[in-house]
């Protein structure tokens, strides 16, 4: 008999196979080790560390080769925690104290993924499931245990949480699809599921036990629906799902070259957002991405232990302006903040850490840790076209400020003989209301606007999306929304600026319909979604567009607005 289940669809597409179960309860196998002296236990612990290490810096390697960037630099941050002294440490120390080697290890890990788990922002509390894989990793090197048996058919993989690593470096043909029990969007397992565009559904909970090793099962990455040993009238139903989804896969792969062009020729730029430099190839080169719309630069602060030097960043920051290849580059200075304690910030405990000293508020203070960054996105503009992306600005005096520094940093430049470009362009995000009313003034002082729906729908609703009780009020369709997001596109076109979007919104096929009729130039989003906002673009006219965005801005409900642009712009087969 078939079982239906429900979780939370996150990425796009239908799947047919096998369950392999991912467990990662080493208990068992700790309480069968057989310790040796204390020395000798010791000794384990560091060469297990050192062994995993290589082991991680051989996966990095070789995805960087195969052009995975996203995956190769997730990759990279679990070397960095396998080479933490901190992490390594504990684990030494409790090692010296009488545990066992892998007990010493899981101890030290759970150790460090309690402060992850003690923080409020939800990218950082999932880190520390990262924490937890890379110390069940250097465990199962001390336990001599081997990783999944993953067989040549492809396989469902189905877990609580499932190491990144394992989908990162088990071939993508072989992956059908991915289940997980807890119900984060934005762990490292879905982003690099987003990024190889694998059917993911996450939120089952305890439902997960309903799927054993080696059942049959389809998964509906769309509608989130789940079901276990179906029968024959299912299969044949989600087979013709598959054969309709196989033929927008070549529809999309013809596309990858085309510009988003409506049928009445306007055209609107999609551009890519990326956490790492190495991103960008595959982003152009498998999705048709032009440019970046946003590069998230406090990456490359978190996969460090000190803030990284100057020339690093301009490093990073050449590479991914030469990758796009004459196409913009916009990389927003570090968005970090109390809510994302780095520890050589030396950021104190806040109550409001959302509300708190973050992102553009921290960079005016320690210009120690600002100054270098400015320089090196300028010397990086020498390379190509780069942009500097302000976060969380709430009022003018913070743009002229920067600005003061940016003049700053050119004479320093000049005085020291270092090549820089002057045509580098400043512009801010739009995420805060703030600076939504006030687009119309702030506009005279910046190149370009970028909207941050995340944030802003997040601090106009005054929603916690992460939050369950309150989530279902999360709806960049709000009218309050559209209000804010159309005042700022005015405001740019009025002044002869661009504007554009890097969050969740951007990505969303109907939504970019109305986006293109209040005139924005640019969305920005994970390189997968672009050729499904392509085709949605390219298959209306901006006479079309204006018509909804006409009817929309007549509607008083967010829930009926979206359901009236997903029932008339729909790319379901």
């Amino acid at each position: 008999m078939s079982i239906k289940l429900r979780g939370k669809g996150v990425i796009a597409g239908v799947a047919i196979a096998k369950a392999v179960r991912l467990e990662q309860n080493l208990d068992k196998h700790v309480a069968a080790y057989i310790a040796g002296s204390v020395e000798e236990e010791a000794k384990r612990v560091a060469e297990a560390f050192d062994a995993v290490t290589d082991i991680l810096e051989e996966n990095v390697r070789s995805l960087k080769e195969k052009g995975l960037g996203e995956q190769a630099g997730i990759m990279e941050a679990h070397r960095i925690m396998a080479q933490d002294p901190m992490l390594r440490g504990n684990a030494i120390n409790r090692a010296e104290n009488g545990d066992s080697a892998p007990r010493a290890v899981l101890a030290a890990a759970d150790e460090s993924a309690a402060m992850f788990e003690n923080m409020e922002d939800a990218y950082f509390r999932e880190r520390a499931v990262d924490v937890r894989d890379v110390g069940k990793r250097i465990a199962r090197v001390l336990l001599g245990l081997k990783g999944p048996e993953i067989g040549e058919e492809p396989v469902i993989l189905c877990g609580e949480e499932i190491e990144p690593s394992i989908i990162a470096n088990v071939p993508a043909e072989q992956i059908a699809g991915v289940t997980l029990g807890q119900g984060s969007t934005t762990c490292h397992a879905v982003i690099i599921a987003k990024a190889r565009a694998i059917p993911t559904v996450v939120g089952l909970g305890s439902d997960l036990q309903n799927i054993t090793d080696g059942a049959q099962m389809v998964i509906n990455g769309s509608t989130g629906e789940i079901f276990v040993k179906p029968t024959e009238d299912l299969l044949k139903h989600f087979r013709i799902k598959i054969a309709e989804q196989e033929k927008l896969k070549e529809q999309y792969a013809k596309l990858r070259s085309l510009p988003a062009q409506t049928t009445d020729g306007h055209e609107v730029i999609l551009a890519a957002n990326i956490s790492t430099h190495l991103d960008i190839s595959s982003a152009v080169k498998d999705f048709g991405a032009r440019g970046v719309g946003l590069f998230r630069s406090e990456f490359l602060f978190m996969e460090h232990n000190e803030a990284p030097d100057e020339e690093t960043q301009f490093k990073a920051y050449k590479e991914a302006v030469e990758k796009c290849k004459g196409e913009l580059c916009v990389i927003r200075t570090m968005d970090i903040g109390g809510d994302k304690p780095l520890p050589y910030l030396n950021i104190p405990k806040e109550e409001n850490p959302f509300l708190g000293w973050r992102a553009i508020r921290i960079c005016l203070v320690r210009r120690d840790v600002f100054m270098p960054q400015v320089r090196a996105i300028l010397r990086a503009g020498v390379y190509g076209r780069a942009a500097m992306m302000l976060p969380m600005v709430i009022q003018l005096s913070e743009i002229e400020m920067v600005k003061e520094m940016i003049e700053e940093a050119k004479t320093q430049l000049a005085r020291e003989d270092i090549p820089y470009s002057e045509n580098v362009q400043l512009g801010i995000m739009v995420e805060t209301p703030a600076a939504a009313v006030m687009t119309p003034m702030l506009a005279k002082h910046v190149d370009f606007f970028s909207i941050g729906t995340n944030d802003l729908v997040q601090y106009t609703l005054a929603v916690d999306r992460m939050n369950t009780n309150v989530s279902y009020l999360y709806n960049h369709f709000n009218p309050a929304i559209l209000s804010l997001v159309k005042r700022t596109i005015d405001a740019a076109n009025a002044n002869g600026k661009w504007c554009g979007m890097c969050g969740e919104m951007a990505s969303d096929p109907a939504a970019a319909v109305i986006l293109m009729a209040m005139g924005i130039t640019e969305l920005s989003m994970s390189a997968p979604s672009i050729p499904r906002v392509k085709k949605m673009l390219r298959s209306i006219s901006m006479k079309q567009a204006k018509e909804a965005l006409d009817h929309v801005m007549r509607m008083e409900h967010g829930t009926a607005i979206r359901e009236y642009l997903q029932k008339n712009f729909s790319l379901e087969a």
